[in-house]
């Protein structure tokens, strides 16, 4: 039954500060609320025992951290800085163990196709970045879930198959994939291992006048019912 589906808001949604946020979710009667680890809430600023006091408030409001989203600036295949966007991803993994969640969202940048070079830096960076999350990830008993977007569920599925690791996973984004030209319903079936999280977006496919763009949820061209099933036929 469709009803095993939680539903979780993403704060930054609301366009609040966290604790006025919490009593909004409350009345919404969400199950959860994804957080971004960054300002107070970067794990260098969040101590042990501003994390056990933020599970404690977020249980107040019968609420559960579904997921702990990391944003970068540049993807992880870039070399600029990686050793410190390696050390924030390490350190976000360990305190989504410590918040309950286990599960933090990343958008990985591009991921080189099949026939990339395997002397590629781009993909030599790439992937020994990931090699370590995922290792990290399994030792804490979190995971590292990729957004997916810039290529097809496919190719995501075949890139993260490389990978012997159970900490890598993936992150269905619709809104996404349909920006970008890929199809949503087969990236489900595609990524069927791997999806651990879920990310309502919605979009608008490109018409003469425009390009295709992201709306609000229920005015664009991803047929919910559709997409709910083929995460029930997977068993999401």
């Amino acid at each position: 039954p469709m009803t095993r589906l939680k539903i979780g808001l993403c704060r930054k949604s609301l366009g609040l500060p966290l604790r006025p946020s919490l009593p909004v979710l409350h009345q919404l009667g969400v199950a959860g609320v994804e957080l971004e680890a960054i300002g107070d809430l970067a794990p260098a600023q969040l101590s042990q025992t501003g994390r056990r006091e933020l599970k404690h408030l977020l249980r107040s409001y019968d609420l559960e951290l579904t997921a702990l989203a990391c944003p970068l600036r540049r993807g992880l295949g870039v070399p600029e800085n990686q050793e410190a966007r390696i050390d924030y991803l390490r350190q976000a993994l360990s305190m989504s163990w410590d918040l309950g969640a286990k599960i933090v969202v990343v958008h990985p940048g591009p991921i080189p196709p099949d026939d990339a070079k395997k002397d590629d830096p781009r993909w030599i960076n790439l992937n020994e970045a990931l090699t370590t999350l995922s290792r990290h990830a399994d030792r804490v008993g979190a995971t590292l879930a990729l957004e997916t977007g810039l290529e097809s569920g496919d190719a995501l599925a075949k890139f993260l198959a490389g990978f012997d690791s159970a900490g890598l996973t993936a992150n269905l984004n619709p809104g996404n994939l349909l920006i970008h030209g890929h199809d949503p319903y087969a990236a489900v079936l595609a990524l069927r291992q791997k999806i651990v999280h879920v990310h309502a977006q919605d979009a608008r496919l490109a018409s003469a006048s425009r390009g295709a763009e992201e709306v609000p949820l229920g005015h664009g061209d991803i047929d919910w019912l559709q997409l709910l099933a083929a995460l029930e036929e997977i068993e999401y």
